[in-house]
């Protein structure tokens, strides 16, 4: 099989799997506290999970010509094009880097309230409620732009909503059953995944 490699799509390919790379260090490799027993669990949000693993799925599964553009684009837009899937992608790894430091013992798959919650506000939990997912949609939006056909991309970003509003609600529904109108009064303020959009 021929495979035709184009410069700038190529780099914009390599990228992203470095992200990667890096994406998986902060969920495996990195050191979180012991966790303390949980005191509530929503085995719910394993749905949302589960739709949020299939979002990925189909986004590498439905791939274009590898190491070719998504569209027929000059070199200038081609360059263009890599800066911004590069930028989307290191950039959700940051995020979510800091948000896993911040969340530290509290860090969880499942949604769940473990003995002595806090209620984390600072660091990137200013600017959106759930900061990993912010991550988990950019390097999302960045595979599709780096490897996927576009209608890959588009029914991907339709199952990531679908998984993460399931997870949202769960986690949502044990802070504001744990913290009350504190909770209220955050989720008033911050946006939940993507930053100013309410």
């Amino acid at each position: 099989m021929h495979i035709h490699f184009d410069f700038w799509p190529t780099v914009s390919f390599a990228l992203v799997m470095f992200s990667w790379f890096l994406f998986a260090i902060v969920f495996v490799i990195q050191k979180r506290p012991p966790s303390p027993p949980d005191k509530e669990r929503d085995p719910g949000s394993l749905i949302g999970v589960i739709l949020q693993g299939v979002s990925y799925a189909v986004v590498w599964a439905w791939h274009r010509h590898p190491f070719e553009a998504m569209v027929s684009m000059n070199n200038a837009a081609k360059i263009l094009f890599v800066i911004v899937t590069a930028i989307i992608s290191f950039g959700s790894v940051l995020v979510v880097m800091a948000a896993v430091r911040v969340l530290g013992k509290e860090w969880s798959v499942m949604a769940r309230v473990v003995e002595g919650h806090e209620l984390v506000t600072s660091g990137p939990y200013q600017f959106v409620r759930h900061p990993i997912y912010t991550g988990m949609l950019g390097m999302l939006v960045a595979t599709g732009l780096a490897v996927s056909h576009w209608l890959g991309l588009l029914i991907g970003l339709f199952l990531f909503v679908i998984g993460t509003a399931i997870r949202v609600r769960s986690e949502e529904r044990l802070l504001h059953e744990t913290f009350g109108a504190r909770f209220e009064n955050y989720r008033q303020r911050v946006p939940a995944v993507v930053p100013f959009v309410f």
